[in-house]
């Protein structure tokens, strides 16, 4: 379906009151909730089989204070560089953010080493990561120089826009 099309169906959805509609043909297959879509109705989460060890919040589920994101294990790291970012120092960090939601990826293929890795020195348009967002992966550039300090987001998880993924000590 062309995307004027789809603009189309998004107006006349909103002046309707339908919540929730649904398309599919053999190109694409989307669906659209508008505000009034009620949470109390059956929801259908799709894993993809690379997170097993995420779990998804049921609707009913108290909601506790915010978890940070686990650092990822980097088994080809540097043995003379500390993953750790010392708190004394957590300020002088600059944070590399995600530029939208998305699944984050280290490298290109699994078969492929990482892009950076804890102790690389990276410049302003070095590629440091992709997030993959509806089948579409987007390189993301470091925007800053310096050294990698420590690596926020485990390979191949979910993250959000603005959540924090590299810890980068400034040249």
């Amino acid at each position: 379906m062309e995307f004027e099309k789809i603009k189309e169906l998004i107006k006349l959805i909103q002046k309707s009151k339908i919540s929730e509609f649904k398309y599919e043909d053999e190109s694409s297959k989307f669906s659209i909730r508008t505000k009034s879509y009620s949470t109390q109705k059956e929801v259908i989460v799709q894993q993809p089989s690379v997170m097993p060890s995420m779990q998804v919040p049921t609707v009913a589920a108290p909601v506790a204070a915010p978890v940070a994101a686990t650092p990822a294990v980097d088994n080809a790291a540097a043995p003379a560089v500390t993953t750790e970012a010392p708190k004394e120092e957590a300020n002088n960090y600059i944070e590399i953010k995600s530029p939208m939601v998305g699944t984050f990826y280290r490298s290109p293929s699994p078969e492929k080493g990482a892009f950076v890795k804890v102790g690389d020195s990276i410049g302003n348009d070095d590629t440091v990561c992709l997030i993959e967002a509806m089948k579409l992966f987007n390189e993301v550039k470091a925007e800053v120089e310096g050294r990698i300090v420590k690596v926020m987001v485990e390979d191949a998880s979910p993250v959000e826009y603005g959540q924090v993924l590299f810890l980068v000590e400034p040249v």
